[in-house]
């Protein structure tokens, strides 16, 4: 090659080079389609033309959902002496509604400079129909993966327990990747409570008479709450499956084509029965299923002032949780509390099992035997299609030790006091007082009176000064003033609760009455309403220390206690001394 062609080759790959370098920038936006159904996918592509890019900013996609992305992509070739390049950046997008929307300029800096990219528009129609194109990706995606809710019952009854299981499958002809689930349904009408799904393996099964491979997604127990017609709502699931070619690599493994696809489960109706009219008791309170019913007392022999715990169970399977348990009745000489209601219950694809209960506290006033009348449960049974009522035996408190119940109907004997009187015959009352006055009366002066006041004057004098020293003394004792000002504090709040000293309940209602207006004296506040956290709160920020606010709460504590509790009056002693206790303490600290 001679030296003038060396010469023109780099003239002409000056001149290409510069030419090139003078190219305008530009980021363009280029979408796949721009007319979709909303079941379908769009591709968007924004690629800039230059190298040398940099901080990339997609737009907003409102009205949109990013499925994949981003993915990036470089070109860069040579032809015909001309040098050409490119970078794109690559999502994949699903529209959320029907509608015909701008999709915003995309960024990039470039040597300093902000480059914006054109805006698309773009169509979202409603589901368009896959085409039947057996070459299709997309079709055969449709052909061979399906999200189906698979209902137990679509015709129970009201409050009839059913479930529901969202399964994915998927052809073997196919492969699925990761997989996504966007909107979980609502099920309005039905009460419902998830069921866990721990185990999400996929398994080999069989599908409209194919093989299938599956997987559990989500699944629930429904129990309906009215009749009537009731839809359960689908779900959808965002997958990536691999579709194959038909083609084969250079070691003969299959080439596949990696796609997104959409799937729904579809809309299910349940059809639900009302319950019969003919034959419902008048006591059911809408329990469905197979239930037992018990009635029983942690013990039915026992003292005036013990407690016993009587239990209205109701177990089985069904409602459990969507019904109320039969209340108990009690004579009026039982003391009853509110119930504690328990719940063990196991929720699982055949329905809701186990048990609930309520405990009543009872404290028998009085010695005697006293009945706990029968109590009757009725439930509904799907299965036999009829009211079942179970009635409880009656129970009977023996209460072996007391008082003897005040009895009404003892006769009031009236005394009918007369005047005495008074006749001739008659001994006269003795009298036992007399008036008699003394005949002679002695002088004031010189008398034992008269000196024992004119020496009066001088004994107070030393007198007056030893209780004067005293009073110094006293006055002086800043401990000693406080302790006796603590104590007559404790002795004026508690002195009510003293005379009730032998009668329980009269005394620990007195005992904690003192407590609070000692309280309300002292801190200027209500407390009667206010919790015991409450209480210790405020003494701590009055600088109360931890162990006597510890005491405090425990004399409260013990009030509420002692009142269902059997106790002596030693007992009663030793509460009103740790009360007097206490009270003294706080009153030195505040």
């Amino acid at each position: 090659m001679s030296i003038k062609q060396v010469f023109i080759s780099f003239f002409i790959l000056f001149t290409t080079v510069s030419l090139s370098a003078q190219e305008i920038v530009e980021l363009t936006t280029s979408v796949s389609k721009k007319e979709l159904g909303i079941n379908q996918r769009l591709k968007i592509e924004f690629s800039i033309n230059k190298q040398g890019g940099d901080n990339f900013e997609p737009p907003k996609f409102e009205n949109f959902e990013v499925i994949a992305g981003p993915s990036s992509s470089i070109n860069q070739s040579w032809i015909n002496g001309k040098a050409s390049y490119s970078q794109a950046y690559i999502y994949i997008i699903k529209p959320n509604k029907v509608g015909t929307f701008i999709i915003p300029p995309a960024t990039i800096e470039y040597e300093g400079k902000l480059i914006k990219s054109n805006t698309v528009q773009v169509t979202v129609l409603s589901e368009s129909e896959v085409p039947k194109d057996p070459n299709d990706p997309s079709y055969i995606a449709s052909q061979n993966v399906h999200l189906v809710a698979e209902v137990s019952d679509t015709n129970p009854y009201v409050g009839e327990g059913i479930y529901v299981v969202y399964k994915l499958y998927w052809s073997t002809k196919i492969g699925l990747g990761d997989w996504r689930v966007n909107d979980l349904p609502q099920f309005n009408g039905f009460w419902n409570q998830d069921i866990e799904v721990t185990n999400r393996e996929a398994k080999n099964t069989t599908y409209k008479g194919e093989k299938y491979r599956s997987i559990v997604i989500s699944r629930a127990l429904l129990i309906p709450q009215k009749s009537g017609k009731l839809n359960i709502d689908p779900i959808n699931a965002d997958l990536t499956v691999h579709i194959p070619t038909g083609r084969g690599d250079f070691f003969g493994n299959a080439i596949t084509h990696r796609m997104g696809y959409s799937v729904s489960s579809g809309k299910r109706t349940v059809n639900v029965k009302d319950l019969p009219i003919n034959g419902k008791p008048e006591n059911f309170t809408g329990a469905v299923g197979d239930f037992d019913f018990v009635l029983s007392a942690s013990k039915d022999i026992l003292r005036a002032n013990e407690t016993t715990q009587v239990n209205v169970k109701v177990l089985g399977k069904g409602n459990l949780k969507l019904f109320e348990i039969p209340k108990i009745s009690t004579p009026s000489e039982l003391e009853v509390y509110t119930p504690e209601h328990n719940e063990n219950v196991r929720t699982t694809l055949s329905g809701l099992s186990g048990e609930i209960s309520d405990s009543y506290t009872i404290v028998p006033q009085y010695k005697g035997k006293y009945k706990i009348p029968e109590v009757s449960f009725s439930y509904f049974d799907p299965e036999q299609e009829k009211y079942n009522t179970i009635i409880a035996k009656s129970l009977i408190v023996d209460v072996i030790e007391g008082k003897s119940l005040p009895s009404s109907s003892v006769d009031q004997v009236k005394i009918n006091k007369q005047d005495v009187v008074l006749s001739a015959n008659n001994f006269r009352y003795i009298q036992n007082k007399t008036k008699f006055e003394p005949m002679v009366r002695k002088d004031f002066f010189k008398s034992k009176l008269f000196y024992s006041l004119l020496l009066l004057p001088f004994l107070a004098i030393p007198i007056g000064i030893f209780l004067g020293k005293k009073k110094d003394e006293r006055d002086s004792d800043i401990v000693g003033n406080r302790q006796r000002k603590a104590d007559r504090m404790a002795k004026k709040y508690l002195s009510q609760a003293k005379k009730q000293l032998g009668k329980k309940e009269a005394f620990y209602i007195a005992l904690e009455k003192a407590l609070h207006n000692f309280l309300k004296a002292k801190l200027n506040i209500e407390t009667t309403d206010i919790s015991k956290e409450k209480i210790t709160e405020i003494l701590q920020e009055r600088k109360v220390d931890s162990e006597t606010i510890k005491e405090f709460v425990e004399v409260l504590n013990d009030c509420d206690f002692a009142r269902y509790t059997p106790t002596t009056s030693t007992m009663m002693q030793q509460e009103y001394d740790k009360a007097r206790v206490v009270i003294t303490k706080i009153d030195k600290q505040i």
